[in-house]
This record gives C-alpha cells, structure tokens and sequence, in this order.
C-alpha cells in the first residue's frame, strides 16, 4: 500500500503524548461532546487497516479530537477531511497535523453540515472515499443516518462507536439485538464487526467498552422496495412494543378497529404469520410486507 509521505511527528496515541498536549493548550474535556481520545495505537492501526486505503483515496473523519486518527490516516490516504465541533481544538489540530498538507480541519456540527457539496468540493477526482471515525457515543446512530441516507457516494464507514450498538447494528433477525437500526443499517451497507475495544484504552475513560465497525456501503440496497420511507415506517412500527405481535403493532399504527380485521388476511397473503414478533423478520420479508400493506392501505383510502 503507497503512503503519502513520512511522519515527522510524534504519534499522538499515547497517554503521555495526550495528556503533554492537553495541558499544554489548556483544555479540559467535555463529558457533553463525547470527548474520550483513544491512546491505544495498536487500535487505531486497526481502524485505518480496515477502511483499505490508498493515495487515490479520500477519507472524511468526524470527530478528530487531538488528531491521533487523522494523523494514522494522513499516513496512507491521499486526503483526509475532518470535521470538529470543539472550536478550542482547532489550533491543537493545526499544529498537530502541520506535516500532513493534504489534511484539513474544517469547523461545524456534522449534522449540521450540507455534506454533498463538501464532498463535490474536496474529493473531486478521488476514485473512493470512506467516513473513519471515533464517534461520540451520545449520536452514534444520527450520524450514521445521515451518512447513509443522503446517499454519499461512500466506500465505506468504518467508526469506533459504543459496543451495544454496534451489536445491534450487525444483529440478525431472531434475537434481542436485532431491531429496527439493525435493518436501517443493513439496507444500505454490509456489516462487519472489526475488533472490540475495552474502555481502557481511552482518555478519560468511559463506562462501557466500544468496537470499532466496518459498514461496506452497498451499491444497491439490500432489497427492492417501491417506497422507502413507508418501508423504514412499516419496520419502525413492528417493533414499537416488542412483545407485542406483529398483529397488534402494525393494527395499532395502519388501522381502525372497523378495518384492522383486514391485516389477518394482508399478513398470510405476504407469507408471514401473525403470531410473529417483529425480531424474527427478515428484511426480506419486510420488504414483502411493506408491499402488500402499502397495497392494501391505498385500496382503503380509494375505497
């Protein structure tokens, strides 16, 4: 794999090297930012290997912190592109990513941030870009979203996020992980748990352990549906109250008492029982199910 060029700087990943910088800028972090900063390289050589990149391919961090990724990923990539909320950090950045010309820190809240126009501006001419990040915990799931309904043209997203959730995000139908997130995610990308990573290893340290997760984003969603919004709606609904069947869920969100009667017959039509609960569908027979519901609401409405 080509590098871009030689570090000439101290790695940052180290309790030492990150406490030096801290208290040299006179920062103190923010339990409301999220802000724990991975001192573990071995970790972070982790993160980089599996986003597979190169010269000719661009990376958008979230979240950089002090720089410890962004500094592992200006070693391979052929641009990197970091978006920080904490305005204190940015002079912290500028120094530690001094060697790196073809990184850069641009100020704003991810979700804030119109991210298709920054892609056509800073990764014109890469042949692949991919999202790699150290995500705060408390919008883990909001970015992610955004990241994958906006449909950006991703290769992949490779983030360090809260272990739980990314159990839930890699979790098939049957257990108590898998969910509706589950489905969201796996719609659009293929999942892969990469490593787990113990609280231990972090500045300060949080209360849970982590893992770091690989989102292969596919080229085509992982099933055809004709409407996606009422598709995520008809998951979303099954799993409202989980104990409940998928019966009682979709009766209580799509129909009247005077119509739900009709959600026997739509349900078995679909090949699904309605003694089922929402966890033991697939997404392929959601995507059934969202169908012929869909079909069997606008009869109604027409009707």
């Amino acid at each position: 794999m080509d590098t871009v060029k030689p570090t000439v700087q101290e790695d940052i990943a180290s309790p030492k090297r990150t406490n030096e910088l801290l208290k040299r800028h006179g920062l103190v972090l923010k339990k409301s930012l999220g802000q724990n900063f991975l001192v573990d390289p071995n970790i972070l050589h982790k993160i980089v290997s599996a986003a597979g990149l190169d010269v000719s391919k661009g990376v958008l961090e979230i979240g950089p912190g002090i720089g410890a990724l962004t500094q592992q990923l200006s070693k391979i990539a052929g641009k990197v592109v970091a978006i920080e909320i904490d305005q204190r950090l940015l002079p912290l950045l500028q120094e530690t990513l001094s060697a790196y010309s073809h990184a850069s820190v641009i100020h704003g809240d991810v979700l804030k941030v119109d991210l298709s126009p920054l892609f056509d501006e800073q990764f014109q001419g890469f042949e692949q870009v991919s999202v790699v990040a150290n995500l705060p915990y408390y919008i883990t799931t909001p970015i992610i979203m955004k990241l994958l309904e906006e449909k950006l043209p991703l290769e992949n997203i490779v983030v360090m996020i809260q272990k739980e959730v990314a159990d839930r995000m890699s979790a098939k139908p049957g257990g108590k992980e898998y969910g509706s997130l589950s489905i969201a995610v796996q719609y659009y990308c293929e999942p892969e748990i990469v490593t787990i990573v113990p609280r231990t290893v972090f500045i300060p340290q949080p209360n849970v352990d982590s893992a770091v997760i690989k989102l292969k984003v596919r080229q085509q969603p992982a099933v055809e549906v004709e409407d996606e919004a009422f598709f995520f709606d008809v998951v979303q609904a099954s799993f409202v109250q989980r104990r409940k069947t998928i019966y009682n869920n979709l009766a209580a969100r799509y129909f009247s008492k005077e119509t739900k009667g009709q959600l026997e017959a739509i349900l078995q039509g679909a090949g699904i029982e309605p003694s089922r609960r929402g966890e033991t569908l697939s997404m392929q027979e959601y995507a059934r199910l969202s169908r012929a519901l869909s079909a069997a609401l606008g009869k109604l409405e027409n009707g």
